[in-house]
């Protein structure tokens, strides 16, 4: 696999062509086949693989800039794309894959978009980072485990290749490695959502599903010996989805700008970008787009730099994207009223990607209260 061109042309290039089909799929809720085709002709899909699997081993900084492209135009592909890409990177950090299994999912890369997604919640339970156990049980067998539980907001559906899968094995907690075709695996079509329609986010059940013994990774307990949920903090590789996001308010902004300059009311005789207000509210729309890539980008030199002091602050980082993201898409929506919140116009579309940021761990509540436990605790 070879290195995937950043330059920002051939990025911009990924965002025309994905963007071109993302208004179909939107309204289909399909499979954003044709966009997932882009990303992979372009190596964006497999540029964490690691280097010790033959892969470009890419870091947090270049897959943001490849989420942020990806985003800008589609959010479903990106959400994706970095759901695949995550499990890539937690690959080459620390091999954890049965060697047969990921040696597939790397073959079938090869030929088109191979999709992996971690699938944690659990109707009844919600989502991990809130606290508490899977339902989802691994037992063992002579050879191996099977599998049993129902999984919600499992993003990717039918399409996935693999499924990683939050579970409890033996009273220990971890992930199990699922290869997408296996009997036992039954789909059902819960999503129709706001946003991220083609995302196809929807619940599986597992009934009985057979693996092998080395298909369960566990994860450590604290030294407390408590089980936390690693999703609940952010950390450096937890990034690619506000990256993403922030991809969606650069689309915005470009389809606020389109119509700006486009529009000609009768009574003004000239378009609308060239009056002050609507230069105002541009620059509004740019500067919280701004505040967003600077933050993204600063937590990661940050990182990069060695700052782990840093470290406590990077979910209050995310909660900061999250907000001029969703500050950006609004602006736009509501300078421009009707036309803005009509299907003929991507606005109404970018608006609904963009308030689908705050799902992501860590919730904006729990950032705010431990960031303000931390303050008031004497030191």
């Amino acid at each position: 696999m070879s290195t995937p061109d950043l330059s920002p042309g051939a990025l911009a290039e990924v965002t025309a062509e994905i963007a071109s089909t993302a208004a179909e799929y939107d309204r289909s809720g399909d499979l954003p086949w044709k966009g997932l085709h882009v990303a992979h002709r372009a190596g964006l899909l497999t540029a964490t693989v690691g280097k010790q699997y033959g892969g470009p081993g890419l870091g947090p900084r270049d897959v943001v800039r490849i989420l942020t492209a990806i985003g800008e135009g589609d959010a479903s592909v990106g959400l994706l794309a970095s759901n695949s890409l995550m499990s890539h990177a937690g690959q080459a950090a620390r091999l954890h894959w049965p060697k047969a299994y990921y040696d597939d999912l790397l073959e079938r890369s090869k030929n088109g978009p191979a999709l992996v997604n971690a699938i944690r919640a659990e109707p009844e339970l919600g989502a991990p980072a809130r606290g508490g156990l899977p339902k989802t049980t691994l037992t063992r067998t002579g050879d191996g485990w099977v599998l049993n539980g129902r999984k919600a907001y499992a993003t990717g559906g039918t399409g996935l290749a693999y499924h990683v899968v939050w579970a409890v094995a033996d009273e220990r907690v971890g992930h199990v490695i699922v290869p997408a075709d296996l009997p036992g695996i039954t789909w059902i079509d819960t999503w129709d959502h706001l946003g991220l329609r083609a995302s196809n986010t929807h619940d599986v059940v597992y009934e009985d599903v057979r693996l092998p013994a080395d298909a369960f990774v566990e994860i450590p307990r604290g030294p407390d010996g408590v089980y936390r949920d690693p999703a609940a903090m952010a950390g450096p590789a937890s990034f690619g989805h506000p990256a993403q996001y922030v991809g969606v308010a650069r689309a915005a902004r470009a389809a606020f700008a389109a119509f700006a300059r486009s529009r000609i009311p009768s009574s003004l005789g000239k378009p609308i970008a060239e009056t002050e207000r609507i230069q105002a509210v541009a620059g509004e729309i740019d500067l919280q787009i701004v505040q967003a890539e600077t933050l993204l980008h600063g937590a990661l030199l940050r990182l990069e730099a060695g700052d782990t002091a840093f470290l406590p602050e990077l979910s209050a980082v995310k909660v900061a994207i999250a907000r001029s993201v969703i500050a950006a898409t609004q602006t736009a929506v509501a300078a421009l009223g009707n036309p803005g919140l009509t299907r003929h116009n991507p606005l109404e579309r970018h608006l609904r990607d963009a308030l689908c940021i705050r799902v992501h761990p860590p919730q904006e509540d729990a950032v705010l209260l431990a960031g303000g436990r931390r303050v008031l605790t004497p030191r």
